[in-house]
């Protein structure tokens, strides 16, 4: 793999681990794929939202997932801040939650 995954804070992966089964099996593959092809990540498994935030946008017979990250230094990814979606729209509050950690570790 040529990218380094880790998780703002392990709570962060519990919650994903606890994702209905559908979703976080997208997930995986979403986050195996997003370690091995990095930016070169796009549409539809991964979205730009700017000033350097991504989502990966992971889907199941389930619903929506998403899981906000940035990229470090070097090829480390971090995992910001994830969620079950509820809406059509991205819930800023969801937003906020993202890029305030984002700018925490920028």
């Amino acid at each position: 793999m040529s990218y380094e995954l880790e998780y703002f804070h392990p709570r962060i992966k519990e919650e994903i681990n606890c994702w209905p089964k559908s979703i976080l099996a997208d997930y995986k593959r979403l986050a195996w794929l997003l370690m091995e092809f990095g930016p070169n990540l796009r549409m539809p498994h991964s979205k730009a939202m700017g000033h350097g935030l991504f989502e990966l946008r992971a889907r199941g017979k389930e619903g929506i997932g998403r899981a906000f990250y940035c990229y470090v230094k070097d090829k480390q990814i971090v995992i910001l801040h994830a969620f079950i979606k509820k809406t059509q729209a991205t819930p800023n509050r969801e937003l906020v939650v993202a890029k305030k950690r984002m700018n925490e570790i920028k």
